[in-house]
């Protein structure tokens, strides 16, 4: 599976979003500054040569539906970004955070709630 670009996963964030969409439809779904019509369809254009989304024909539109879950994504991608950036260990990966002052104590008391939880 290959990394998105940042216009790609912005592209691809609203089509898991809406389960699929006509262009449309994504470019109205999409978060934060949107981008030309044109931009995206030549986006998603690239999406499906690389298989993340397929194109469906209705009539004379194509609704593009991803086929690539979000979940399998951010696996795959958290996996690497953990082993690239934290010598393979989450908890270098959330001292991190914590030493940033991005993670707060409260979060992490969920953090360790969530894997008590996992372990029973």
């Amino acid at each position: 599976m290959e990394k998105l670009t940042a216009q790609e996963e912005q592209a691809m964030q609203s089509i898991w979003s809406l389960n699929g969409g006509f262009i449309k439809e994504i470019l109205d779904n999409v978060k934060g500054e949107k981008m030309p019509y044109t931009t995206l369809a030549s986006t998603v254009k690239n999406l499906e040569r690389k298989d993340f989304v397929k194109a469906v024909r209705y009539a004379n539109a194509k609704r593009y539906e991803p086929m690539v879950s979000e979940q399998d994504y951010k696996a795959k991608f958290m996996n690497s970004f953990v082993g690239d950036y934290f010598k393979n260990s989450y908890k270098e990966m959330v001292s991190f955070f914590v030493k940033e002052e991005k993670l707060t104590e409260g979060e992490l008391k969920e953090i360790m709630d969530m894997i008590k939880n996992n372990k029973s």
